[in-house]
């Protein structure tokens, strides 16, 4: 990860902008980071928005969902195991694997999910031609938190980078990224108190704060 974010550093201008002002302490009480309008494995290109300290947490204390079948591939699999140890291998069914991943969620951990569940492609849809939304995962993650902050980062998009498919970046190219702590106790707060409501609430949220992604 340090290689990446050195990398990144190196070969991209990163664009970055937060929506409102963070707390001082942003770094030191995000529980979970939410990445919104996931368009490329490249995405870790991002990490030059965050400062080290950060990003020695984000990989020793990370709980993260990844699709098996990404991890299942002989490079591209073993490259992100070996970037995010602590991932969670889960298939696209709600099955066990998913209960596991809630399981491994400790006290300490830092969350880290992309809640749309697949990668857009450049035509704007899934690899199955579908449109995109927001699983309700994340709001099942955010009722087992009790506080701290939930970072949202919302991509401007990678497909000038590398799109689905193909195997090499492209270098020197501006990503854009855009930030907002949000208090994940006053979220909650303002959400509704049913269980399913609160699941309907928070993707309805969440896909408005993605239709306000920034120009890619």
């Amino acid at each position: 990860m340090a290689l990446i974010k050195v990398f990144s550093h190196l070969f991209y201008r990163l664009k970055l902008r937060w929506l409102s002002p963070p707390p001082s302490d942003v770094w030191e009480r995000t529980r979970l980071v939410v990445l919104l309008n996931h368009t490329s494995l490249y995405e870790p290109l991002f990490s030059q928005a965050f400062p080290w300290p950060f990003l020695w947490r984000f990989v020793h204390k990370m709980a993260a969902p990844a699709a098996s079948k990404t991890l299942d591939r002989p490079l591209v699999g073993l490259f992100w195991k070996l970037m995010i140890p602590h991932a969670s291998s889960i298939t696209r069914k709600r099955d066990a694997t998913w209960e596991e991943f809630m399981k491994d969620i400790a006290p300490d951990s830092l969350v880290v999910i992309a809640p749309e569940g697949r990668m857009k492609r450049p035509n704007g849809l899934d690899k199955n031609g579908k449109p995109m939304s927001v699983k309700g995962g994340i709001a099942e993650i955010l009722a087992g938190l009790d506080g701290g902050l939930m970072l949202i980062g919302t991509s401007g998009g990678l497909h000038h980078v590398q799109a689905p498919g193909q195997t090499l970046p492209r270098l020197f190219k501006t990503i854009k990224l855009d930030l907002e702590a949000v208090d994940i106790a006053a979220y909650k707060a303002a959400m509704a108190k049913d269980a399913r409501a609160f699941k309907v609430a928070v993707v309805a949220d969440m896909e408005a704060r993605l239709a306000r992604q920034p120009q890619s």
